[in-house]
């Protein structure tokens, strides 16, 4: 169960820690051989993603480590699937091809690789049963997942996957994400934990008032905010890099898993900084009133913005999967179909009765296109008529008015001046 193999008649193994006793490789099965192979330029950012690594968690709980990389279109299985000595990535077979415009795919690589630390090494206590039969429990998947997710972004950055701007719009959509989350008036962060035992991670109707997996995008602004707390508590000379070399620390040549509980995660911050750390983290975990994403970002030294000018992960993700998202204006998913996959919960296209799997034909009279919509919201800034959608649901058409005049909006962050950039400091190499 833990061993998996991958296996294809294209395969190329890249070596990420060279000359090391302890390998890391970047194994990767393909459609074809074009697909396997990597520039200088592209192979550097991922070693230098395992130095990053180590220096955060330190020395790795293995004796070899393997990526597997299905870079296809073809090849079933998960987008990344963690073990104690490997891990299981489906990126694409593009991820090499199109590196340049695939940043999201990126990110993947970090993430899983911080596992092996965040989850097989360390993991929550009442996650780890002796067999099958007994049933998992997921209360601290905020740190399981979460923090592993702050991981992966964080060390996407330090190693280049990627670069300054693409690890700033990354946060600004996660944090204008949780902003549109009306869920998280009612479902505070700690229930989402239960989603996967009771939902088994499958999609929802209104994931904007259901809210599923947030414990993996929340949780980022938890740890940010965490991390940002002890630069302030230490007069900015230690971080949360301290808390991660303490409590993820290998015993050299012992790899059993090691459990952890809420207090050991609480004592363990409080040895870094002494803080109330438990009502810290209480009040972020089971509170719907407390946790503005905007705050940790002020202290972090910048603002959510919004322009017409596209976000860079969103833009990428779209143009990938063919999808058109207009979540931040009118609060619509599109997909290549034209079938209306999301809409968030209290926006405008919510108020005008639009719903999930309906298919658009129309805008304002016209066959729908992506640039027909864009344009129609760009021309109604400030205009004076609604932006009308025909929408076809079964076999009944019907048009639908939404009374929306604030043009096109993208999340983006802006810098605050004169403030200390404790942002730029988390995320540059170290």
């Amino acid at each position: 169960i833990d061993s998996p193999a991958y296996v294809g008649k294209y395969a190329k193994t890249y070596e990420l820690d060279p000359g090391s006793k302890v390998p890391v490789r970047f194994n990767v099965v393909a459609d074809n051989a074009e697909s396997l192979e990597a520039t200088a330029e592209q192979i550097e950012p991922h070693r230098k993603m395992v130095q990053q690594t180590y220096k955060v968690f330190g020395p790795g709980p293995y004796t070899h480590y393997e990526f597997l990389i299905a870079a296809s279109e073809n090849f079933g299985g998960t987008g990344g699937l963690e073990h104690r000595q490997s891990t299981e990535i489906g990126v694409g077979a593009a991820y090499f091809t199109k590196y340049k415009t695939s940043p999201f795919m990126r990110g993947v690589v970090p993430h899983e690789y911080a596992h092996v630390w965040n989850g097989k090494y360390r993991r929550p206590a009442d996650l780890t049963t002796r067999n099958y039969n007994e049933p998992m429990q997921d209360s601290l998947l905020w740190v399981y997942e979460g923090g592993t997710s702050y991981w992966g972004d964080v060390l996407a950055a330090r190693s280049g996957l990627h670069s300054p701007e693409e690890a700033r719009e990354l946060l600004a959509d996660t944090i204008a994400g949780m902003l549109t989350r009306a869920g998280r008036n009612w479902r505070p962060l700690q229930d989402t934990t239960n989603d996967p035992i009771m939902a088994y991670r499958q999609g929802r109707g209104w994931p904007s008032w259901q809210r599923g997996g947030d414990y993996y995008p929340e949780s980022v602004l938890l740890w940010m905010d965490a991390d940002i707390k002890i630069r302030e508590l230490s007069g900015e000379k230690k971080s949360l890099d301290d808390f991660a070399r303490a409590f993820y620390a290998v015993t050299p040549g012992k790899f059993e898993t090691v459990t952890y509980t809420f207090e050991d995660v609480v004592k363990a911050l409080n040895a870094v900084a002494p803080f109330d750390w438990a009502g810290f983290l209480r009040k972020r975990l089971d509170s719907t009133a407390a946790n503005n994403p905007l705050d940790p970002l002020s202290r972090s030294g910048w603002k959510l913005t919004y322009s017409d000018k596209a976000n860079e992960i969103e833009e990428a993700v779209s143009k990938a999967r063919d999808t058109a998202s207009f979540q931040y204006s009118l609060g619509l998913s599109i997909d290549k179909q034209d079938a209306i996959t999301g809409v968030e919960w209290g926006s405008p296209a919510f108020d005008a009765k639009v719903g999930v799997g309906s298919k658009l034909v129309a805008v304002n009279g016209r066959a729908y296109k992506q640039d027909k919509l864009k344009d129609a919201i760009i021309a109604n800034k400030d205009g004076k008529q609604p932006i009308e959608l025909l929408i076809k649901a079964d076999d009944v058409y019907r048009t639908v008015k939404i009374d929306y005049r604030d043009g096109i909006r993208y999340p983006h962050l802006t810098r605050i001046e004169g403030t200390p950039d404790r942002l730029m400091s988390i995320l540059s190499a170290k």
